[in-house]
């Protein structure tokens, strides 16, 4: 269970190797219009890239990732790149993350479900139930996500479940989020050169480091990786300490 770094001793293992890390995957849109392509274009170059970084992140000792594939906002966006979105998520199911399983990688996502298709919902726990017994990388999937509506379900659950105003602290917030078992987030990564976390992971990132980076998500790889990991090797962490 995350617990919201209740004191320094949760972080007590290496704290220059990030065994977990998130990334906020930036630049797909801008990346295809570069090139003349269409916005799907670039979020099926996406796809490839997900699945390249996470073959990286087995290389080099990550141990859980979590990736932002669609946001709650992004509903805003225009119909038809929304329903873009949706046949992507089934074909990286169908395709991409399957081979991923055989390299050991367990699925799961998190969010609200309660919006996507049906038969796009089926895929996804079908996923999550023949992946969950694999243990060599932890895949979160960050989808119809966001870091306030996350931290009200987990107040009003906390409501639901008759807490009193003293039960309610860190630990019964943690254990009501979306996903109870993803740790805390060691580094969070942003692609394509913007500095925002976007309601990402508002709770579970309270003591990351942040790595923004220039670089495109459909151009990210293994060394961009590893160079966002060397660099948060360097880092001094504190938690709030001198």
């Amino acid at each position: 269970m995350s617990t919201a770094a209740s004191s320094d001793t949760a972080f007590a293992a290496d704290d220059t190797s990030a065994r977990t890390v998130a990334i906020i995957m930036d630049g797909n849109g801008r990346w295809a219009s570069a090139r003349d392509l269409p916005v799907a274009a670039g979020h099926r170059e996406g796809t490839r890239a997900l699945r390249r970084t996470v073959e990286a992140a087995i290389d080099l000792g990550v141990t859980t990732l979590a990736v932002y594939a669609f946001s709650t906002e992004n509903w805003s966006r225009p119909p038809d790149e929304v329903s873009e979105l949706m046949v992507i998520l089934g074909e990286t199911i169908e395709k991409e993350l399957p081979d991923l399983a055989k390299q050991g990688v367990r699925t799961r996502f998190f969010g609200r479900r309660d919006r996507v298709p049906g038969d796009l919902r089926e895929r996804m726990a079908d996923l999550e139930r023949k992946t969950e017994d694999l243990d060599t990388l932890g895949l979160w999937i960050a989808f119809d996500y966001g870091g306030r509506a996350e931290l009200i379900e987990a107040t009003r659950r906390c409501v639901e479940d008759g807490l009193t105003p003293g039960e309610i602290d860190e630990a019964a917030i943690a254990a009501r989020l979306y996903a109870p078992e993803l740790p805390e987030i060691d580094l969070l990564i942003r692609t394509s050169g913007e500095f925002r976390i976007s309601n990402f992971m508002l709770w579970e990132t309270a003591y990351s480091e942040f790595v923004f980076t220039d670089t495109l998500w459909p151009d990210f790889g293994a060394d961009d990786l590893q160079d966002a990991l060397d660099a948060f090797a360097a880092r001094d962490r504190r938690f709030g300490g001198r």
